[in-house]
């Protein structure tokens, strides 16, 4: 084990840095987000005339989507369930198409093997 008079978790450097080190903070301008579940957000955003503000922000608490007016709040998104590649084909064939397919597939596969139809 080290021993020494470091203190734990320090690095040169390290300290509390005022104004003077850093520069003076850019003008900022704080917004409101509300979600669906009545989350507030406040994020920060520079106060520039050419600065646009997004319309829509992520709630860090829940993830629905976030918008500037709270009595009107923007909708979660729908989920919508797994499909498997067979739910896929389904909806774009019919039934009598797919058993279509299926006898033109079988029977080619039939004529490679030399089975008979």
């Amino acid at each position: 084990m080290a021993s020494g008079s470091a203190i734990r978790g320090s690095r040169v450097g390290a300290g509390p840095m005022g104004e003077e080190e850093r520069g003076e903070v850019a003008p900022r301008v704080t917004v409101s987000y509300w979600c669906a579940n009545g989350h507030e957000t406040r994020p920060s955003f520079a106060d520039d005339p050419g600065t646009t503000l997004p319309r829509l922000w992520d709630c860090p608490r829940c993830g629905f989507p976030a918008g500037m007016d709270p009595l009107n709040p923007p909708a979660p998104p729908r989920n919508e369930p797994y499909k498997t590649h067979l739910a896929y084909v389904k909806e774009r064939r019919t039934e009598s198409e797919g058993a279509l397919l299926l006898d033109e597939a079988l029977a080619a596969l039939r004529a490679r093997r030399g089975q008979p139809a």
